[in-house]
């Protein structure tokens, strides 16, 4: 993320394998997105990618992906699982709170889970990552936790009302409703919030 104490606890969590939020299964909420609102191919960026699932899960489809992670061995899982599936990603190491410059804008970006760790350490770097990754019309689902269950542990968890003012002044809100993320072996994980929005 934006300081040194926080890359290494990202690094310390993906070295000791304490990483709860990586199923290895392809976002269900991501590809019934895609599918409901018949999403038109085209470039795609992943904020957050870690080991890669997702981001491979998209080049199958057919997109043309940018993944993008703080963690180098995270990268490296990623590599290895794109080309078992005989698909070109663009892994890049970088601070998804400080990125983007240079690069032309995408049509879709996909966040599960980066949000939610983001706003609670730079918030305002995360939507400049955003503004300057997306155009007017670009859209972008965000799977970011949600705090309406009693269950205990999970991602950190934000209100309705804070996701909606967060991203208000970028984006346009399609849907926003719960859904539930995956854990290891297709097991029902924590409640989330599955935000569909299109860039003004």
């Amino acid at each position: 993320m934006t300081n040194a104490k926080t890359d290494r606890d990202w690094n310390e969590k993906y070295a000791t394998a304490n990483t709860p939020w990586d199923s290895n299964l392809p976002s269900h909420e991501l590809l019934n997105v895609l599918n409901q609102y018949a999403v038109s191919l085209g470039r795609a960026i992943e904020l957050g990618c870690g080991t890669g699932t997702n981001a491979v899960a998209l080049a199958k489809l057919g997109w043309q992906v940018t993944a993008v992670d703080c963690v180098p061995q995270a990268l490296e899982t990623a590599k290895l699982k794109a080309n078992d599936a005989g698909v070109v990603v663009d892994w890049i190491e970088a601070d998804v709170q400080n990125f983007g410059q240079g690069l032309e804008p995408f049509d879709l970006v996909f966040d599960r889970g980066c949000y939610h760790c983001c706003r609670r350490v730079d918030l305002e770097g995360y939507m400049n990552t955003l503004r300057t990754v997306t155009q007017p019309g670009s859209q972008m689902l965000c799977l970011c936790g949600n705090p309406n269950e009693n269950e205990q542990g999970g991602p950190p968890r934000v209100p309705e009302e804070a996701v909606r003012k967060e991203f208000s002044d970028l984006f346009e809100i399609d849907h926003l409703r719960a859904f539930h993320f995956e854990d290891a072996g297709g097991i029902q994980g924590p409640l989330g919030w599955s935000v569909w929005m299109k860039r003004k």
